[in-house]
């Protein structure tokens, strides 16, 4: 079986499960993957977004403690978390941003789509109020880590590709910097087009897919 095949029966399992592992909010009605299904359909999907955190968490922790800003304890995290996740998602609601939830790290995926327009790295003025709502929400809930990724699809040479996808990164962290976001608690990295969603691409709709600036933020613990 191919690379490609592989991905793709992957990702179709993934699916499966995430529809078969779903709860529903009793208090929203909303329908999100329980904690114990989500982690079954990122095993499923070969452990995309799994990992630690760009450059480690000691001097980063360093960084962010020099700052000014402290960890969080025991139950503290869950509750911090939860509380942010119900703004970012209101916030996002209707814009086209994913958010995602994964253990007590949450992933906000936005479509370069609407961040970007079409091989460039500058901020779409018709997204800026969405992510300054999102800058404001990070700011406020300054304990924690921020990771940002950017990611194209496979069109173009590899190495434009990989240039763009950090580009992409760099320029949203850039952003919410200027918009109050402790830098300290930032990381950035380009993954090109090594981590397609959607695989093999045949439609631009799959293109599309690919073509995304993903934030993932990650609790600040004691």
């Amino acid at each position: 079986m191919t690379k490609g095949k592989k991905l793709t029966v992957g990702l179709m399992a993934a699916s499966l499960m995430a529809t078969t592992a779903c709860t529903t909010n009793p208090e929203t009605g909303n329908r999100r993957i329980s904690n114990t299904g989500l982690g079954a359909v990122l095993g499923a999907a070969g452990g995309y977004l799994v990992g630690d955190l760009l450059g480690g968490r000691n001097s980063r922790t360093e960084q962010i403690i020099g700052a000014g800003i402290g960890g969080l304890a025991g139950a503290a995290v869950g509750r911090y978390m939860d509380n942010q996740e119900a703004e970012l998602r209101r916030e996002t609601a209707g814009t086209g941003v994913d958010v995602i939830r994964q253990g007590d790290d949450l992933i906000l995926r936005m479509p370069s789509g609407i961040t970007f327009a079409y091989n460039r790295y500058d901020i779409q003025p018709q997204f800026q109020s969405t992510l300054n709502e999102v800058a404001n929400t990070l700011a406020q809930y300054n304990q924690t880590y921020i990771d940002i990724y950017g990611h194209t699809d496979s069109t173009g040479s590899d190495a434009y590709n990989q240039s763009l996808s950090e580009r992409r990164a760099e320029s949203v962290a850039s952003y919410l910097s200027s918009r109050g976001v402790v830098r300290a608690r930032m990381a950035t990295r380009g993954f090109g087009e090594s981590q397609l969603l959607v695989n093999p691409e045949v439609t631009e709709a799959d293109r599309a897919a690919n073509r995304r600036v993903e934030i993932k933020v990650v609790p600040l613990r004691q």
